[in-house]
């Protein structure tokens, strides 16, 4: 198998091919997440946009694949299965950590000399270059799934569950280690537009700290704000597939 559609295969999941789209969407899931989370937006947006949906190791259909602790790499196996996509617009959605992966894919795609993505969506996270002191990767498993609970990302049911809780703890950990230790490269800017969208009661993330988006590129940077917390998205999904469609048509 060709080594290049060998990677799309392991990191990109298409529930619903649209051969006849006129742009691609590649959606980045947040720390302990999966591609399943963006079954919706794939449906909901097909034909006219094909969902990429990235599946990265140590979960799901790649469990028992070694996990990635550093955005660096993340960044270069993700641009690797995405790079020979020239056949029609490619853009990106990221939420949380996905949203910081998806920059440093773009930059990838910048420094190769390929053509910048069409949009940028970077959902749920500070801008690059915005920085707190978090050390959640090195709590104890006790303060870890408490921290879980706050966000409301991760399912309670799962989080009850000893047996699961020990399947999928160690690939969220792993993703905290990369999104916690990570440093953007300054003086880098995209070339690209950029939509911020943000939860108004978002516990990480400020309104100054999205907004700040606007740093990291020369293309134009708008910022949406949706009610709820960190995983806005999750309740306001309509709205934000809506948002979505309106800046990718047409093309």
């Amino acid at each position: 198998m060709h080594q290049a559609t060998a990677q799309f295969e392991k990191w990109v999941s298409v529930s619903h091919p649209a051969p006849q789209s006129n742009v691609r969407l590649a959606c980045l899931p947040y720390a302990g997440g999966s591609a399943s989370f963006f079954f919706p937006v794939s449906k909901a947006l097909h034909p006219t946009v094909e969902v990429l949906a990235l599946q990265y190791p140590g979960r799901q259909t790649r469990l028992h694949e070694p996990r990635i602790d550093n955005v660096p790499e993340f960044a270069d196996q993700i641009f690797a299965a995405l790079r020979h996509l020239d056949d029609k617009p490619l853009a990106l959605f990221g939420h949380s950590m996905g949203a910081v992966l998806a920059y440093e894919v773009a930059l990838r795609m910048q420094d190769a000399g390929l053509p910048a993505p069409v949009r940028l969506f970077a959902s749920g996270r500070r801008a690059p270059s915005r920085y707190r002191d978090e050390r959640v990767h090195a709590a104890t498993d006790a303060e870890f799934v408490a921290e879980l609970r706050k966000l409301s990302g991760t399912n309670e049911m799962l989080l009850g569950d000893p047996e699961v809780l020990a399947m999928i703890l160690p690939a969220i950990r792993s993703d905290y280690t990369a999104i916690e230790r990570y440093r953007h490269e300054p003086g880098r800017r995209l070339d690209c537009p950029v939509t911020v969208l943000t939860g108004d009661s978002d516990p990480r993330v400020s309104l100054d700290e999205a907004e700040a988006w606007a740093e990291h590129t020369t293309g134009a940077c708008e910022t949406e704000v949706f009610r709820g917390g960190h995983f806005f998205l999750v309740d306001r999904i309509a709205e934000v597939i809506g948002l979505v469609a309106r800046r990718l048509g047409p093309f």
